[in-house]
């Protein structure tokens, strides 16, 4: 079982020290969110500058939004940032649900997953040096990767689970271990319904914070804001882990579902949480 660690997005210029601290720990990557209407940094630019701050830790968007974006241009971002990387590059891809995020970009919320379906089978053909299509040529560079970084498709309905087969490598599961194994189970067996060989990289997120009293109200305030525009806020909060046994369960429960990766996600600023998770591990 894997361990990665997800950074949290309220005070961005201490995220090269929670990389750093990531990279000497046990950690194997590192994760970052993405929104458009709020305050978390750019997740593919602050990934290409956790990049140049570490050598062996692999980074990982959870989740990027592709409809927000033009998919020519991330096509050539991600597979930049994978092959400066050397090939640490991770992408997580799903297709977010927050209305102001589509209104700003100017795209359209009701679409959204066409638009990613699209998306994902144009980034699969230029990662391979395929032309973009009529009247423009290849989009270069080419990734680490033969065939682009590793994708990885989150979600939680049918569609958005069969992406994982179509287009991806593997499934970022934001769910609880009480859903996840559904989840799981439905993943794999669309991955055989499609004829892929292997099997899925199974990656699950868990919500924590350790610390002192001021640390964990820090991190729960931190998610309440986040999610205060779902009607879920309390939810999600209540779902962190703050203790070293309920963190060490969590891995446990998704390691016996068959996760390949469990994500520690830390909502709270305070870096010295890194090195607390390294020694709980």
């Amino acid at each position: 079982m894997h361990v990665g660690l997800g950074l949290p997005v309220t005070d961005p210029v201490t995220l090269p020290e929670w990389a750093e601290r990531a990279e000497a720990g046990p950690f194997t990557t590192l994760g970052l969110l993405d929104r458009l209407v709020y305050d978390n940094p750019e997740p593919l630019v602050t990934l290409a500058v956790l990049a140049g701050a570490t050598r062996r830790i692999r980074l990982q968007t959870e989740v990027l939004l592709p409809p927000l974006r033009e998919t020519a241009l991330l096509a050539k971002q991600a597979a930049t940032l994978d092959l400066l990387s050397g090939g640490r590059f991770v992408l997580g891809a799903g297709v977010g649900g927050r209305a102001d995020d589509h209104a700003a970009a100017g795209t359209d919320l009701r679409t959204r997953g066409r638009r990613m379906d699209e998306q994902l089978a144009v980034l699969r053909r230029l990662w391979s040096g395929e032309p973009y299509g009529e009247g423009a040529g290849p989009i270069g560079p080419a990734p680490a990767r033969a065939g682009g970084p590793e994708l990885l498709i989150g979600g939680f309905q049918p569609r958005a689970l069969a992406r994982v087969a179509r287009w991806g490598d593997g499934f970022i599961n934001a769910a609880p271990p009480s859903w996840a194994g559904r989840l799981f189970d439905l993943v794999r067996t669309s991955w055989k319904e499609h004829g892929r060989e292997g099997a899925p990289r199974l990656v699950a997120q868990v919500s924590v914070a350790v610390g002192d009293d001021s640390v964990i109200e820090d991190a729960r305030s931190a998610m309440g804001a986040y999610y205060a525009s779902t009607g879920r806020a309390a939810y999600m909060v209540e779902g962190m882990r703050t203790t070293p046994a309920g963190i060490r369960e969590a891995i446990a429960q998704f390691a016996d579902l068959g996760a390949d990766e469990v994500m520690l996600y830390c909502w709270g600023r305070d870096p010295g949480q890194a090195g607390r998770l390294a020694d709980l591990l």
